[in-house]
């Protein structure tokens, strides 16, 4: 008794009953294991009768086996292999040694190695005065991070080069070159957000050799127009600014604070401002690029080009996007050059002066700073005989 309650003890049993037991649960384990044997070795199914998709088996009744189902692979989250027709120059020739040995001298940045563009060879490798090459100014770190740029990005880059203007103007008189293409990251980290210094450095390239062409090829400045202002009228020839890609796939594309509406404001700006005799009365030439494959469709593609003349934009590129890195958008599409060749038909129809369309065509093209070049030229002379 413990607290009132009787506490039963255990009965023990005795060492033959255990042990007759232990023979029982040994006895009933040995025959299912013996069940299972024995049914295996009647089972006549091969294992091909297992991997077949459809089979039958002949016994008393003839039945069909249930076909296997196999599931779908999941997507492959590989890049799509790039079609024959992309296929760039090699990367390796004199004048392109020069041109990066000038380039590393100075201490300079360009947006053809920074964005890993595939014409550097084309352009870089070029004859004395046909080299062609954008110099990227303000540093080689973007404040911005759009999704399909591989510049790289800070919000604090390094602070301006105040020789950056002086460097530029002397390797660009090295070269020989008589059009260039000068670009800039986006430095919203700036009160101004660099244009003064953009400016700058168009001023002393015109200063060391005042019959060189420049492109400028800018940022947007958040849509300041008087930053934008002040770059359009420092004596550049072509002012270049671009959309990047449809409206609707903007905030997919860009950073955010970049924008379409934005964008094409600034180079309608441009031609205001530029809106004199120098000109011929039509303002700068104003430029921009679209990149194709990003899943624009064609319906996409005709409202931007129709926005874009409407806003009085002169000259047009499309390229084939190409994804830098595996941390950047992926290709949707490969445009094939024969659509590349519709939209430029497309384009000369609306009235552009230049369309260069192409796969491996980018902003700052080779063929269409050949084209610019003889126009700007013609435009020259053509003032100078309306002054005589």
């Amino acid at each position: 008794m413990i607290n009132g309650y009787r506490i039963a003890r255990p009965r023990l049993l005795s060492t033959a009953t255990r042990s007759s037991n232990q023979d029982v649960i040994i006895t009933q384990s040995h025959s299912r294991l013996q069940h299972l044997r024995d049914q295996l070795a009647n089972d006549s199914n091969q294992i091909d009768d297992f991997t077949a998709l459809n089979t039958s088996t002949s016994t008393s009744t003839s039945t069909t086996t249930t076909p296997i189902i196999r599931k779908k692979a999941l997507s492959s989250k590989k890049r799509i292999p790039k079609p024959k027709w992309l296929k760039a120059q090699a990367v390796d020739s004199p004048a392109y040694r020069e041109l990066r040995s000038t380039v590393r001298e100075l201490g300079l940045a360009t947006v053809c190695e920074e964005a890993r563009c595939p014409n550097i060879g084309e352009c870089w490798g070029g004859e004395k005065g046909t080299a062609t090459a954008t110099i990227m100014i303000m540093g080689d770190t973007c404040t911005r991070g759009c999704r399909f740029c591989s510049v790289k990005t800070s919000r604090a880059p390094p602070p301006l080069d105040p020789d950056e203007p002086y460097k530029v103007a002397t390797a660009l008189t090295k070269w020989g070159l008589d059009y260039v293409v000068i670009t800039s990251v986006d430095r919203d980290d700036i009160e101004d957000q660099g244009a003064s210094h953009f400016s700058n450095v168009i001023q002393q390239v015109k200063l060391s050799k005042p019959d060189m062409l420049v492109e400028a090829l800018t940022p947007d400045f958040r849509g300041n127009l008087d930053l934008v202002s002040k770059v359009a009228t420092s004596g550049l020839d072509v002012f270049a600014h671009n959309i990047e890609t449809v409206e609707r796939l903007q905030k997919h594309v860009r950073d955010r604070r970049a924008g379409y509406e934005q964008s094409l404001s600034v180079l309608r700006h441009v031609k205001t401002v530029t809106n004199d005799d120098r000109y011929d009365g039509a303002g700068v030439l104003t430029k921009t690029s679209i990149m194709l494959g990003l899943g624009e469709t064609d319906d996409d593609i005709k409202q931007t080009i129709e926005d874009l003349r409407e806003n009085d934009v002169d000259v047009v590129t499309f390229g084939q996007y190409l994804q830098p890195t595996k941390r950047h958008l992926k290709v949707r599409d490969y445009i094939t050059p024969e659509k590349f060749d519709y939209w430029k038909d497309q384009a000369d129809n609306l009235g552009f002066k230049y369309v260069a369309s192409g796969p491996l065509v980018r902003s700052s093209y080779k063929a269409g700073e050949f084209f610019l070049k003889n126009y700007l030229k013609e435009q020259q002379k053509k003032n100078m005989r309306k002054a005589a």
